[in-house]
């Protein structure tokens, strides 16, 4: 498993390094190989492609980066998980400006939405105390989420993790307020 895991971060560097230089589709793996003395045998026992890679770079990094923590329980712990989380992005923002360009089957964006869908799903059964959340209402939330974050890393002056985050909170909050005054103004029916 050691040899395994020295192999693919050995075919990851590479790939980090061409994706600073060229546009990810013109990227192939004969190129990633060719930078780290490799056959391309070696890197297709250990990927399935170049999406599957960059998705492991993201899979191995955030997990080390968050890997003592947990949303917790109290609504600052919750902000302080998704501060910790955005900060791994921000820390590492020159790579996955790249990685979120990626469209197409396999891309990077579909593997993020599909790993931020659990956490999402336990935070909304909490809020709304419900174990049973639509397909919809999830495809909302994460299209939110990916949507925001890809805006924040994209955006040419993007702010550190702590600011992007804070503006989020400020905004929810300032809603959540709002909402609860207007739907204690209206009239009843």
């Amino acid at each position: 498993m050691a040899d395994s895991n020295i192999t693919k971060h050995a075919l990851a560097t590479p790939l980090q390094e061409l994706m600073m230089e060229l546009p990810f589709e013109k990227i192939n793996v004969g190129q990633i190989c060719q930078r780290c003395d490799m056959n391309r045998k070696s890197f297709y026992y250990h990927f399935k492609d170049k999406y599957d890679l960059v998705n492991w770079i993201f899979d191995t990094g955030f997990i080390a980066w968050i890997k003592d923590e947990r949303p917790g329980s109290s609504y600052d712990e919750h902000w302080a998980f998704i501060e910790k989380a955005c900060d791994y992005f921000y820390q590492n923002r020159v790579f996955y400006r790249k990685a979120m360009q990626i469209k197409g089957q396999n891309s990077f964006i579909d593997h993020f939405r599909e790993y931020i869908r659990p956490l999402l799903l336990d935070r909304l059964a909490f809020l709304l105390g419900s174990a049973t959340i639509d397909e919809f209402t999830m495809g909302f939330l994460s299209d939110t989420a990916i949507c925001a974050m890809e805006r924040w890393l994209l955006s040419k002056d993007c702010i550190p993790a702590g600011q992007f985050v804070g503006k989020i909170k400020d905004l929810m909050e300032k809603g959540a307020v709002s909402i609860c005054r207007e739907i204690g103004q209206r009239e009843p029916s």
